[in-house]
């Protein structure tokens, strides 16, 4: 189908948006974010959706490098949720903190390299891509973490979310 074909009018009278190019074409990014502290809801995926992460020795060191980012980075990780496949985590920024999409980048590249050593991971360990989603109020923020929190539940890997040994919290993050 040739790019003017695409971009016409579908029968049922909206407009079709050009397909992605490449992997990073869906996806735009804030290039400014308002708030003076924003919270960030993330999720990061293993490359091919490896099932590797929870386990013991890889949440420590999702956990611990999360830790150290406020000293490394000037992120402060506050809620998270560890499945064998991906990550859900919130975040938000100090005022000198690295850029959201080179912080997650080195984030990365830290645990894999500390998971290939720790954990017998193979290279390469995470998909190039980020999901992030901006909160906007306290309440979105609970909600959010409702849903992630009930994750391990919903995947058959936990009877409660209080069961999933893959859970908690770095810091505590207010709106």
């Amino acid at each position: 189908m040739n790019g003017a074909a695409e971009n016409a009018n579908d029968p049922e009278g909206g407009v079709r948006r050009p397909r992605p190019t490449s992997e990073r074409d869906h996806l735009h990014r804030l290039t400014r974010v308002w708030a003076v502290h924003p919270v960030y809801f993330l999720t990061c995926c293993t490359r091919h959706r490896q099932r590797v992460l929870a386990s013991a020795p890889a949440a420590n060191v999702l956990v611990e490098v999360w830790r150290a980012a406020p000293r490394i980075s000037g992120w402060t990780v506050g809620r998270y949720v560890i499945m064998p496949d991906h990550v859900h985590f919130f975040a938000s920024p100090h005022s000198a903190a690295k850029p959201l999409g080179a912080w997650l980048r080195d984030w990365k590249r830290w645990t894999a390299r500390q998971l290939e050593t720790t954990a017998g991971v193979t290279p390469p360990l995470w998909q190039p891509e980020f999901f992030d989603h901006v909160l906007r109020s306290a309440a979105s923020y609970t909600e959010k973490w409702d849903y992630v929190y009930q994750n391990p539940v919903r995947a058959g890997l936990a009877t409660t979310p209080e069961a999933w040994p893959h859970a908690g919290e770095c810091e505590p993050i207010e709106f």
